[in-house]
């Protein structure tokens, strides 16, 4: 009970947090006073401020400087104080206006990315779809040598994969051309996931046995499909958005550490990865992100889907004193935009 806040510490986090957001700098008790709550003195503002130090919600970065929140205070904030701004007509309308722009799967990710690091002033960042979870439009067997073949697979929503597969005796072109129709008979309406489970349940019926090629088409696909996909792949916009403000031009270390998980992909994917275990918006402040070279930031993401299914995820990276008001709606919307473009592009 002793770390309940008390209506004075509730206004008071939330003028060092909107302050802080618009300045960057720490936030004084003078300043509290002066401008927001006229009412106090700045020795009672600076006295209660203390006292939610002790309580973990600010911090004073420095003996003769103001306070900024904690992590635990942007979180208490961001659950408990929060008003959304909602997107403008206008803003909704220039997001639009920027797909309708789009055609290439590549530029949509792309796009998707710009827009969200535009509205944001921040990183944005999207996972393309994981090959696992769209819809097969078909799938196609070339030949490229004597021992070696290409498995070509395209989705629904025009993303086109190749696949490199070694054989052990010789097939003709007619001979991967019947496969491939074969194929895409019992993959027709599939996604990927569902492909490999019906591979291996038609690999254990008998019947498919008295044809040595479709046999093949089988093994051959099962091959193809179990190779892994590459799960680096990863849109970004907008680093120098993060790396310009004061939050890390002062801190170097923590510029190291973003520099690190700009170059290695894979910790960005880590970090958007999680946010497919959930159908909904995503926030994490600082330290809540077990990822250690993205710990000076804060990181909202959410999934996108097509027909119930989640395709892959998008968000905004930014300094700790991001805008929440305006990300968090803008997140929400860019995501609700690309899950109804990708739906009407695996319904073709």
């Amino acid at each position: 009970m002793a770390n309940i806040l008390t209506d004075r510490m509730k206004n008071i986090l939330q003028t060092v947090i909107m302050q802080y957001i618009y300045t960057g700098e720490p936030v004084g008790s003078s300043v509290v006073s002066q401008k927001y709550m006229t009412d106090l003195s700045p020795a009672t503002i600076r006295n209660t401020m203390s006292v939610m130090e002790d309580m973990g919600y600010l911090t004073q970065p420095h003996a003769s400087s103001g306070r900024v929140p904690t992590d635990q205070g942007l979180r208490f904030y961001v659950d408990s104080m929060l008003e959304i701004e909602e997107l403008s007509q206008a803003e909704r309308k220039k997001i639009k206006t920027k797909y309708h722009e789009s055609q290439e799967i590549e530029r949509i990710m792309s796009d998707t990315s710009i827009i969200l690091s535009v509205f944001s002033n921040c990183m944005g960042i999207v996972i393309p779809p994981r090959l696992d979870n769209i819809s097969i439009k078909y799938i196609e067997f070339i030949k490229l040598n004597k021992m070696q073949i290409m498995v070509l697979l395209v989705s629904n929503s025009g993303i086109v994969q190749n696949r490199m597969v070694r054989i052990e005796e010789e097939l003709t072109q007619h001979d991967l051309e019947r496969m491939s129709g074969y194929l895409n008979e019992i993959a027709k309406g599939l996604t990927l996931g569902k492909l490999k489970a019906k591979i291996i349940e038609k690999m254990k019926e008998e019947k498919t046995l008295y044809d040595q090629l479709l046999k093949k088409a089988l093994d051959l696909s099962k091959i193809a499909l179990d190779k892994e996909e590459d799960t680096d792949s990863v849109y970004v916009e907008g680093k120098m958005n993060i790396l310009n403000d004061p939050e890390f031009t002062k801190d170097v270390e923590k510029m190291k550490l973003l520099f690190r998980a700009f170059e290695e992909k894979s910790i960005l994917v880590k970090i958007l990865d999680k946010a497919l275990d959930t159908e909904a918006i995503k926030i994490l402040i600082g330290s809540e992100n077990r990822v250690n070279e993205i710990k000076g930031c804060s990181i909202i993401t959410a999934p996108y889907t097509s027909n119930g299914n989640i395709l892959g995820t998008l968000g905004v990276i930014g300094p700790k004193r991001m805008n929440y008001s305006k990300v968090i709606p803008l997140v929400n919307y860019t995501a609700s935009i690309l899950s109804d473009i990708m739906a009407k592009r695996e319904a073709v």
